[in-house]
């Protein structure tokens, strides 16, 4: 066996040790939980249960393709099935995913429209979107008594759909105005947003966010109320709001956007999404918890439960799923876990022989449309091979928009740094073409190591603090991903991705 091939495989081996990728990081036993169960940047999670199986996606912003859809037996483990999105639309916020007749739907805004796709299995083939020619955002999707369909917006106001849910068939009308926030409260808006209904008895419930996504720890909530028609009028519920972060010394930060829904043993469950107080920069993270039933047919969280602490699992079945970051490159089509930044050219890159080919585009960071990856931990070591040909510049990075992003770069000859978009030269005439590339993020305090051969690293004298890499600081409602770019004129190729979680 060459020694090369014998490095390769001990370097995978060191990796594979405890880097499965569950979106629940912090499993505590066989009877409990600790949330998250998708750690990382997961916001606004849409669930559908179809029988004993469920479904769940998230917005997906400027990262194609989008929608990816995630599928679970427990509600703990998830594993990726299919994205649903591959035309670019713009970015893609909270959508609503859901099953009706048979058929299957996500409804989304972007482009200040909104669109939906479908597909006749939830595996797809999905549709390209259809422009329902309408504003607004966060659509939910309903049906009445009759079985006619609608969608709810997040300014309070519905709009009837055509029976197979691909048009608009009538004019906006109000229904519902929120509930009113205690002005002593501090929140960082009223932004009343991501409406939900459900029909449980001989009541409709509309569940809806207030208080602003971001901003301060108290600003996010989740606010219900019920109706016998689901149209209104509309009752407040009294335990408003049924989830809310009280300070920012709580784990959980700007905890809203939920969905509620029953299920395959008759058990109710919110699943919606919170900042991690320490990692803003993780983005918003998908979180579970209980509901329960009053006599008077109200929800709201059992007295004994908190989002940060362990939490009885949903079902006795636990599956075995693991998913991992790590990737090889095999076979013809990337792993769902990639994501092409506003845009997705299949004529850009090509896998073959256990390699990932992206041709070079742009001269910097911020315009060659990165990869990027979602990673789950608050440290971790992330690793790469590359071979650069022609006059490309190939990196390992973590990106969060075009203009803030740093990591380790190389050429055919020197390792590059990127710090906040400040590219340059730091180790001159040390490569020839190939050299594997290392980032390891420790709380937020990023090294840079490059390597000859695999198995003996140089760290480069460039480190990067990355914490303030945020919405709060930047906007946009993202988050710091992992990425590989590949820049100027030529190619790079890239082998043996390898993502490790450091505890």
């Amino acid at each position: 066996m060459k020694k090369s091939l014998i490095i390769t495989l001990l370097i995978q081996l060191s990796f594979l040790v405890n880097a499965q990728y569950q979106t629940n990081t912090n499993k505590k036993n066989d009877e409990s939980f600790f949330n998250p169960i998708f750690a990382g940047d997961y916001p606004d999670p849409s669930l559908l249960r179809d029988g004993n199986d469920y479904y769940i996606v998230h917005s997906s912003f400027e990262y194609y393709p989008g929608l990816l859809i995630w599928h679970s037996k427990d509600l703990i483990n998830w594993k990726p099935i299919t994205n649903a999105l591959h035309k670019y639309v713009g970015s893609v916020w909270a959508p609503d995913l859901v099953k009706y007749k048979k058929k299957f739907y996500i409804y989304f805004p972007a482009n200040n429209t909104n669109y939906v796709i479908t597909a006749d299995s939830i595996n797809g083939h999905w549709s390209d979107p259809v422009d329902l020619k309408i504003g607004n955002i966060d659509p939910g999707h309903f049906t009445d008594a009759e079985g006619k369909r609608y969608l709810y917006f997040s300014n309070g106001g519905y709009v009837p759909l055509s029976d197979n849910g691909l048009s608009v068939t009538g004019e906006l009308k109000h229904a519902y105005s929120g509930w009113p926030i205690p002005r002593e409260w501090t929140i960082e808006c009223f932004c009343m947003e991501g409406p939900k209904l459900v029909k449980r008895g001989n009541y409709y419930y509309l569940t809806v966010a207030e208080g602003g996504t971001a901003g301060p720890a108290t600003s996010h909530m989740v606010i219900s109320a019920r109706s016998k028609s689901p149209f209104g009028p509309w009752e407040n519920s009294p335990y408003n709001p049924i989830i809310r972060t009280k300070g920012d010394s709580e784990e959980w930060w700007s905890k809203g956007h939920s969905t509620i829904f029953e299920d395959a043993t008759g058990n109710w469950w919110t699943v919606f999404h919170g900042y991690e107080n320490g990692h803003y920069n993780m983005g918003r993270q998908t979180l579970l918890q209980p509901i329960e039933w009053t006599n008077d047919g109200w929800f709201k969280t059992p007295d004994n439960i908190k989002t940060d602490q362990p939490i009885k699992r949903p079902l006795a079945t636990i599956s075995n799923v693991a998913f991992t970051l790590n990737d090889s490159f095999e076979g013809n089509e990337l792993k769902p876990q990639w994501k092409f930044l506003g845009e997705y050219d299949t004529t850009r890159f090509h896998l073959v022989d256990n390699s990932l080919v992206v041709k070079s585009k742009g001269k910097s960071v911020g315009d060659c449309s990165p990869l990027l990856c979602i990673p789950s931990d608050h440290s971790y070591l992330a690793q790469v091979e590359l071979f650069i040909e022609g006059e490309a510049t190939g990196g390992l990075i973590l990106f969060y928009n075009k203009d803030a992003h740093s990591g380790i770069l190389a050429d055919k000859e020197n390792i590059l740094a990127d710090l906040r978009g400040w590219q340059f030269a730091t180790e001159k005439g040390v490569i020839k073409s190939h050299v594997f590339l290392r980032l390891k993020n420790i709380n937020n305090t990023v090294d840079m190591y490059y390597s000859i051969d695999g198995e003996r690293w140089n760290k480069i004298e460039n480190s990067a603090e990355v914490s303030s890499l945020n919405h709060n600081v930047l906007t946009g409602f993202l988050s710091l991903r992992l990425g590989l770019c590949s820049m100027g004129d030529g190619k790079v190729i890239f082998k043996n991705f390898m993502y490790k979680s450091i505890k």
